[in-house]
């Protein structure tokens, strides 16, 4: 039994709150659910002004942002490649993802994909904080997270000893993947 029921919310920093507020509400339909500004951090009572958003990303999840008004500007962190870091959003099908897609480009907005995982199929494009999201639909078979379960342990293995791609799903990757026969 897991000690966790669900992550609370995630919480980033922004450029500006109210921008991001409205920019959420009209790409992505997330609707505004409450804000809290302070000037003194609540868990180490330092003087520090900041509004804190939060924005409901659906199936009871929470996306939250932090304007800091006294901090240096933005940055990230130069050592990890833009594609890791990012928030990813499911979507209910291929035809909603490719929908959106259409209608961020329309909004000049730019998309990289769709791109097949296999698992599914996603699209790519940055906030205006310069937060990569991931909006992604799902397209695996119950045989294909069979697949994976079943090997997840000995690729975790084989990747702790070695530190190179393990071979164990490379399905996922050239198409061969074949389901079981009944």
């Amino acid at each position: 039994m897991s000690l966790l029921q669900k992550i609370h919310h995630v919480a980033y920093r922004c450029h500006d709150a109210k921008a991001t507020v409205q920019w959420y509400a009209k790409h992505l339909g997330m609707n505004f659910m409450l804000a809290i500004a302070e000037d003194e951090v609540p868990s180490t009572k330092a003087p520090d002004p900041y509004i804190h958003v939060f924005l409901d990303a659906g199936g009871g999840n929470v996306l939250a942002f932090f304007e800091l008004p006294t901090k240096p500007a933005m940055g990230r962190d130069l050592n990890t490649p833009d594609w890791v870091q990012h928030i990813a959003f499911e979507v209910e099908s291929v035809e909603v993802l490719l929908e959106t897609k259409a209608q961020l480009e329309a909004s000049g907005i730019a998309v990289i994909g769709p791109t097949n995982h296999t698992l599914f199929q996603s699209i790519y494009f940055f906030d205006p904080n310069g937060h990569r999201l991931e909006l992604a639909a799902n397209t695996g078979t119950p045989a294909m997270y069979q697949a994976l379960d079943a090997v997840k342990w000995p690729m975790l293995d084989e990747w702790s000893r070695t530190r190179r791609a393990p071979a164990h799903a490379r399905w996922m990757h050239d198409g061969s993947f074949e389901a079981p026969s009944p």
